[in-house]
């Protein structure tokens, strides 16, 4: 793992690397700490905990994430707005990954499936190695049910489908999505909540699991998501504005225990707002 870390990064020498991975700064996603003699694996990703006193500046979210489960094999969180899942790019300290390992003292924890940082809501976790794999085959096979709700631009005349199905890949520009012609690799269900003037509330059902699929395909039927910076048009970077949350929420999340046979639910306890 020493050789791929100086490989990948150049310009950092083996004494920093060493020195991190003895501070146990450098951890697998298992949350196992990365040593200067382990050998290379892969796939696999490696996380780097930048001190935190180089990104002192890195600010935290308006409110802080709340547990709504925790046993021997998950934790549950409603997570709020403007706090990325795992670290990346400016958010480290502040990623519900390492605030919850911190704050629990679970090395062994690794998020089961991806959630927007401008998204609140549902967010579940594995607390064992033993048992990942059992519940990430959940998500493989789509056994769960998600449910989302969002507050959209709304017009007159508008007409809202039962359902969207296209084909969502990765655009020229990052970090954003786009959809293309070919076989549908992408569905959501939408239900019509509330119209409520220029806006309006939706139920959201994602039936696939595609980066940003919900926002995209609010973007695609002309009735974007409150407060999106990112679809249908990228917003320059800025700092966030705590009063403008993206309008979308993950509200519950239900599946059938794959160790116990139990049905589960789990849902969030925040609001969306229709604030513009």
């Amino acid at each position: 793992m020493l050789e791929f870390l100086l490989a990948r990064f150049p310009a950092i020498s083996l004494a920093i690397w060493q020195a991190r991975m003895a501070a146990g700064d450098v951890v697998d996603e298992d949350g196992r700490t990365v040593g200067v003699d382990d050998a290379f694996r892969a796939p696999l990703r490696l996380y780097y905990y930048r001190d935190a006193r180089a990104i002192s500046a890195e600010a935290a979210p308006p409110t802080d994430e709340e547990v709504l489960h925790h046993d021997a094999h998950l934790l549950v969180v409603d997570k709020p707005h403007f706090l990325a899942v795992t670290p990346s790019g400016p958010y480290l300290q502040q990623s519900l990954l390492v605030r919850l390992r911190r704050r629990l003292g679970i090395d062994e924890l690794a998020p089961l499936h991806r959630l927007d940082r401008d998204t609140a809501g549902v967010m579940l976790f594995s607390t064992n190695v033993a048992s990942r794999g059992t519940y990430q085959a959940l998500f493989t096979r789509r056994a769960i049910d998600k449910r989302y709700e969002a507050i959209v631009h709304w017009h007159d005349g508008a007409t809202l489908p039962s359902r969207r199905q296209s084909r969502i890949v990765e655009a020229a520009r990052f970090p954003l999505m786009c959809e293309i012609p070919g076989t549908t690799n992408a569905e959501t269900r939408f239900e019509l909540g509330e119209i409520l003037e220029s806006h309006a509330l939706l139920y959201l059902e994602p039936i696939t699991g595609r980066k940003h699929q919900l926002r995209l395909h609010c973007a695609a039927l002309g009735m974007p998501i409150v407060n999106d910076r990112m679809y249908p048009q990228l917003c320059p970077p800025g700092p966030d504005d705590h009063a403008k949350p993206l309008r979308l929420l993950a509200r519950s999340i239900a599946f059938v225990d794959p160790l116990t046979g139990e049905g589960r639910k789990f849902s969030s306890a925040r609001s969306l707002a229709c604030a513009a």
